[in-house]
């Protein structure tokens, strides 16, 4: 069978190919600290289940939703977002729509096919998220990836973005906070990014904001449109309840955005998946949104506390210099090429230039440590590491694994 040159070009998810191995040592005996997880591993609020309990009984859960979803549900998202970021969608001159999809990441393909054409170019900011230069490579664009480094807190400067944009550059995709960095971009990074966006009102910026409500050192994120309401109307707002929900599993994102470009990934869902899940979204129509206030206050905990073994893993082996703080979302990001270990690999092969599964598979084989390689998240020489397990089997991994990288070359 000839398969089309589209999925030919697509590349496997690394995330897969580790699961796959960690299954494989599993089966075998070996003890596994598996710190890959895009999850949280616990169950939704106990007031969220009991509403979806409730909704069991109804005919409509079962039935069809409307292509974009319910109205109810749109319209909650709407004031739900404004209410968060102390923005009014209402005093723009431009109608903004709002659709939902069965995922954010249905969202952000939804996104990606509604704006662009063959060429088109979309900046990303390093590292992004693995599926991004996917999704854009499927729909005919060309992704453009802004570099940065640890030094900088993995934070772009807006002169690299500056230097990016071309006649082709149709969107700019920020990622706050950041899968897999596990920061968000300052305030007054956001400020500056603003100033700089009013020089170009031609472009789209999708700002995918899944992780905003994940944060566990102060200040809390915010972002550009919040310094400039009249930026709205160039921005595409993609959230979902797969984090601050803590519900992966059922499958519900949004977007905001001009009512034209909604309308237009309405088109693309009618013809694809249809509406999304009426029973969560039902039962999101009844639920308090605001229950989940303090739902996330003992994760937050964890998180502080997993951010101070990371920092105290480092000090122990005098490695320091290595480390940089994590203020949201629930990974940290490691930069290999700043580990003592890395010299080690650079002598073996000194033409390579990513060294990046082969180290974490290394990790893997001689520490039971399971991370995702950092060059499918468009940054050589890294793994991200999600912080997600118990603490003490959490400190056990970190004191296996930066044990592994503070090895000097041999």
């Amino acid at each position: 069978m000839n398969l089309s040159s589209r999925v030919k070009e697509a590349n496997e998810s690394e995330t897969l190919r580790v699961n796959d191995k960690i299954n494989e040592l599993s089966k075998s005996g070996k003890h596994i600290y598996n710190l890959t997880a895009g999850q949280l591993p616990f169950k939704p609020s106990t007031e969220f289940i009991k509403v979806i309990a409730n909704q069991l009984n109804f005919l409509k859960s079962y039935q069809y939703s409307p292509i974009q979803g319910f109205s109810d549900l749109k319209n909650k998202f709407i004031n739900y977002v404004e209410k968060k970021r102390d923005i009014n969608f209402s005093d723009l001159d431009t109608e903004m729509g709002s659709i939902i999809s069965n995922g954010s990441k249905h969202t952000l393909y939804n996104v990606f096919g509604a704006l662009l054409d063959p060429g088109d170019e979309v900046i990303l900011l390093t590292p992004y998220w693995v599926s991004y230069p996917e999704m854009i490579k499927f729909w005919g664009g060309v992704a453009q990836p802004v570099k940065v480094n640890a030094f900088d807190g993995f934070t772009p400067h807006i002169e690299d973005i500056k230097k990016l944009i071309s006649n082709k550059t149709k969107a700019i995709l920020i990622n706050s906070p950041n899968n897999p960095a596990g920061i968000h971009y300052s305030d007054d990074w956001m400020k500056e990014f603003a100033t700089f966006l009013k020089d170009y009102p031609e472009l789209t910026v999708i700002s995918d904001e899944l992780y905003s409500e994940i944060c566990y050192f102060d200040p809390k994120p915010t972002y550009f449109y919040q310094y400039d309401k009249t930026l709205l109307k160039q921005t595409v707002i993609v959230d979902g309840i797969s984090k601050s929900f803590a519900c992966t599993g059922l499958r519900v994102g949004f977007c905001i955005a001009d009512k034209k470009l909604t309308d237009a990934m309405g088109k693309i869902q009618s013809q694809t998946t249809s509406g999304p899940n009426s029973l969560i979204q039902k039962s999101l129509i009844d639920f308090n949104f605001d229950l989940l206030e303090n739902f996330f206050d003992p994760v937050k905990v964890q998180f502080r506390e997993c951010a101070q073994i990371v920092r105290e893993s480092f000090k122990e082996q005098n490695l320091s210099h290595c480390w940089y703080q994590t203020t949201s979302g629930f990974y940290y990001f490691l930069d290999f090429s700043r580990m003592p270990i890395f010299e080690t690999y650079k002598a073996s092969n000194p033409e390579m230039n990513d060294f990046s599964e082969k180290i974490v598979d290394d990790i893997l084989d001689q520490t039971g440590v399971a991370l995702v390689p950092g060059s499918a998240f468009g940054f050589e020489n890294s793994a991200r590491m999600s912080m997600t397990i118990e603490l003490a089997p959490f400190a056990e991994a970190m004191q296996k694994l930066i044990g592994f990288l503070a090895q000097k070359p041999k």
